[in-house]
């Protein structure tokens, strides 16, 4: 079984080295710009500024091979499981952010405190729930 995937656009953000990154998302971290290619701007339609996105995006040159490691920074912590994490360092590299929608236009959504590199790959989009799981 082999899985094909399409990136759909990229992610702008002011880091250009791996250390300038923050170790996760920041509510009122930079503006960062989320763009679209072309041929998928349309399926934009439908989302607003205020609305919760579901952003993921692909972290390239991190090690696929890691099942265990520390937190960034943390040198002198216990070891973890790397699914309990957020590391860039997984079997799939694929990360997720929830954040608002700043704004929308021509294709690009404007959100505020990525933690990736600028020119990192975009996978999808989704609409966040807006409850949480379990909740009636």
């Amino acid at each position: 079984m082999s899985a094909e995937l399409k990136f759909i656009g990229e992610i702008e953000t002011p880091y250009e080295q791996v250390s300038d990154c923050p170790s996760n998302i920041q509510v009122d971290g930079p503006e960062c710009r989320v763009v679209l290619k072309p041929e998928y701007q349309q399926a934009l339609m439908g989302l607003e500024a205020g609305r919760q996105i579901l952003l993921l995006y692909w972290f390239e040159g991190t090690d696929r091979s890691l099942m265990q490691q520390r937190r960034r920074g943390q040198a002198d912590q216990p070891l973890r499981g790397t699914f309990a994490l957020r590391s860039p360092h997984r079997p799939n590299p694929i990360a997720v952010a929830r954040v608002p929608i700043e704004k929308i236009k021509d294709g690009v959504i404007t959100v505020l405190g990525l933690d990736c590199l600028n020119g990192t790959k975009l996978l999808d989009i989704k609409p966040a729930l807006s409850r949480e799981v379990g909740e009636p």
